[in-house]
């Protein structure tokens, strides 16, 4: 399972550093990448964060920076430090230009956010966006290629019609990923992980279906299990 370990993100969207902490210790080997946002990122999880890369493990910076272009590469400048693999940012041209350019020369995977895998396309209406967001997700696709960035994050349902738009070398990283049979939440457009990996995606991110099963272990031990089939 190799391979698909090193493809699964667990999402550590927790309240605090004693869940997250008590989350990586249980699923200890089984898991070697995780994804830290804004939940966490503001009750102390940089600090994890670059504890877990001291032991090894990777880090997705699930951040969405937008701001004004020096904002953006600063803040970019400050995540190089933590040794975080990944980095997201909403996928508006100007700061993913930003962003590439404050990164360039370094590993540091910049991700373009395209539409929210919780929003669908009332959603964007009321927004004020008068697209869908299939059409919404390929425009920002193409702009995230054309600045360089390291990859995208859609949908599982999108991974493929963005495939065809990025090329074969960007990672696109998909959550909303659901196991078949398994509470959908607040997600509209969702996956299985085989599917997902089928369909394009590279790293599926993996949060609830984990981190709020009773045998976390086992719940990560099985979507590795799906991904590997």
């Amino acid at each position: 399972m190799t391979n698909a370990r090193d493809r699964l993100i667990v999402g550590l969207d927790v309240p605090d550093l004693a869940i997250a902490s008590a989350v990586v210790s249980e699923l200890g080997d089984t898991v070697s990448f995780y994804k830290i946002g804004y939940q966490l990122a503001f009750a102390g999880g940089l600090d994890l964060a670059r504890e877990l890369v001291r032991d090894g493990k990777q880090v997705f910076l699930d951040l969405k920076l937008l701001d004004i272009d020096n904002t953006v590469a600063k803040g970019v400048e400050s995540v190089l430090g933590i040794g975080a693999s990944m980095l997201t940012l909403h996928a508006y041209p100007k700061a993913m230009r930003a962003a590439v350019e404050a990164a360039r020369g370094t590993d540091l995977c910049l991700l373009g956010v395209t539409v929210l895998t919780s929003m669908d396309a009332e959603d964007l209406r009321e927004a004020g966006y008068d697209i869908d967001p299939q059409a919404l997700v390929l425009r920002r696709a193409e702009q995230a290629r054309q600045a360089g960035m390291g990859g995208i994050v859609c949908s599982a349902a999108e991974a493929a019609s963005v495939r065809d738009v990025v090329g074969p070398d960007l990672a696109i990283v998909t959550p909303g990923i659901r196991p078949a049979g398994s509470d959908h939440g607040d997600q509209k457009r969702v996956m299985t992980p085989a599917d997902a990996l089928r369909s394009g995606a590279t790293h599926l991110v993996v949060g609830r279906p984990i981190v709020k099963a009773a045998d976390r272990k086992a719940a990560a031990l099985a979507i590795l299990a799906d991904m590997q089939a």
